[in-house]
């Protein structure tokens, strides 16, 4: 499948400043089939190391890391020539062996000329054993698939080319069909083994047969996080994240039996993990928008809105029937499918805006920055209802441009309202970009 992360692996690898390049995602979102098609189709040679695989190579990182003498050893156990200029060399699940983090930092100051990338699923835990490469290595976030990619994996390039060029009026049949497209991708999600199963049949059970498998690889995983936390606990925080996207979450509702510290402890080990994403409060739209992020106060999001809706044992057949996507799972699922897309567009920064006022609390779905301007977004079912917090943010922060309204209708704008409403499917589309240069009237 083609990846939006195709392009920017043949950007490193052609930068006069490279760095060995750190590939972060969750497990099974495809970092190693990226590395892979790099290695076979624009390399002349291709190394890859299993870190996971091959435990007898760890020992090679435990003395001197001279790089001269540790790409020798590595060439003698791998039976291949490494040549800089000429070879990938990939480390795989680096995390398995934290020092060959530290081996980065010669590689790049003593062969440059060597295209080096490790990838791992687990990396804060690496980190937190090791000091670090601090300014000798580059990072590259990897996500599962987008919905414009999930729409190219399917070979319909008319329609990703309508989602690529950004919010803007569709005809009655591109609506029509990229909403179609949209609900497949609510229940399918992005990871890339569900997509390839259901893009087989058009069978959505192989989807779901997949996710249980990748879920039940999770649950396998949380047992190599002991001591740092009891796997119970991580299983049912992680189960209950699932059920409460949109909502703020309280630790204590995440799991039972356990304490606030340590449902608190398995939980921030969750995000590390990159299976759980915090989406913190904030009350006051400053850039950055981290700066005034409250971190006791938080949304959650999901890794994948298919693992999602598989967690929560949504009953697919009553809940597909609904015409409009905001009305299955009561709008969570569109809630997720948001927040999936916002991260990566920008860059895993996601937050929302609260405030807490006696008879006068509000709340904006998500926040978003854009060209040095704040926009915050509502995700709704349709036009109708008040939007009485979006309408209060405007109100209060009369420097944001406008409002956004993600929804299952077509594209319009009232400028007078200082409201633009977005179809749900341009959700990963650059969002900030003004809807005054679109020409577009006042609906």
């Amino acid at each position: 499948m083609k990846r939006t992360i195709d392009n920017r692996l043949l950007q490193w690898k052609a930068a006069a400043r490279r760095k060995p390049l750190i590939i972060r995602g969750g497990r099974q979102v495809g970092k190693t089939w990226a590395v892979d098609a790099l290695g076979r189709d624009h390399f002349a040679g291709y190394v890859k190391i299993d870190l996971e695989k091959r435990p007898d190579l760890h020992r090679i990182f435990q003395g001197n890391l001279e790089s001269k003498a540790l790409l020798a050893q590595l060439a003698l156990a791998v039976g291949e020539h490494i040549k800089p200029g000429e070879t990938l060399l990939f480390f795989d699940e680096i995390q398995s062996c934290p020092r060959t983090l530290a081996a980065l930092r010669y590689l790049y100051e003593e062969v440059p000329d060597l295209h080096v990338i490790a990838a791992g699923s687990l990396l804060e835990f690496a980190l937190g054993e090791i000091s670090f490469p601090v300014g000798r290595v580059q990072f590259l976030n990897m996500y599962p698939l987008t919905f414009a990619e999930f729409v190219l994996a399917q070979d319909n390039r008319p329609l990703f080319d309508a989602l690529q060029q950004g919010p803007a009026e569709l005809s009655d049949v591109a609506h029509e069909l990229l909403l179609q497209q949209l609900k497949n991708y609510f229940f399918v999600g992005g990871m890339p083994e569900a997509v390839v199963a259901w893009l087989k049949d058009r069978s959505m059970l192989d989807a779901f047969d997949v996710h249980s498998e990748i879920l039940d690889a999770y649950r396998r995983d949380f047992a190599k996080y002991a001591p740092r936390a009891d796997k119970r606990c991580l299983d049912q925080v992680f189960a209950n994240c699932a059920i409460k996207v949109g909502e703020q979450i309280q630790y204590s509702k995440l799991a039972d039996g356990f304490s606030n510290k340590t449902i608190h402890h398995a939980f921030d080990l969750l995000c590390n993990a990159e299976v759980l994403h915090k989406v913190p409060a904030t009350k006051t739209p400053g850039l950055p928008l981290g700066s005034s992020a409250n971190n006791k106060k938080f949304k959650v999001s999901v890794i994948d809105i298919g693992l999602m809706q598989r967690m929560s044992h949504l009953p697919v057949d009553v809940e597909i029937r609904h015409d409009d996507l905001l009305d299955i799972y009561r709008g969570k699922l569109a809630e997720q499918f948001v927040a999936q897309e916002l991260l990566v567009t920008q860059n895993r920064e996601l937050y929302y805006w609260a405030r807490e006022e006696r008879n006068a609390a509000a709340e904006v779905d998500y926040l978003i920055q854009s060209s040095g301007q704040v926009y915050p977004i509502e995700v709704k079912s349709g036009k109708g209802g008040s939007l009485k917090s979006l309408r209060l943010f405007l109100d209060t922060y009369a420097a944001c441009p406008e409002g956004l309204v993600l929804y299952s209708g077509p594209y319009s704008v009232l400028r007078e309202q200082k409201l633009r409403f977005v179809p749900l499917y341009f959700a990963g589309a650059e969002l900030g970009k003004s809807a005054r240069s679109t020409g577009m009237e006042v609906d």
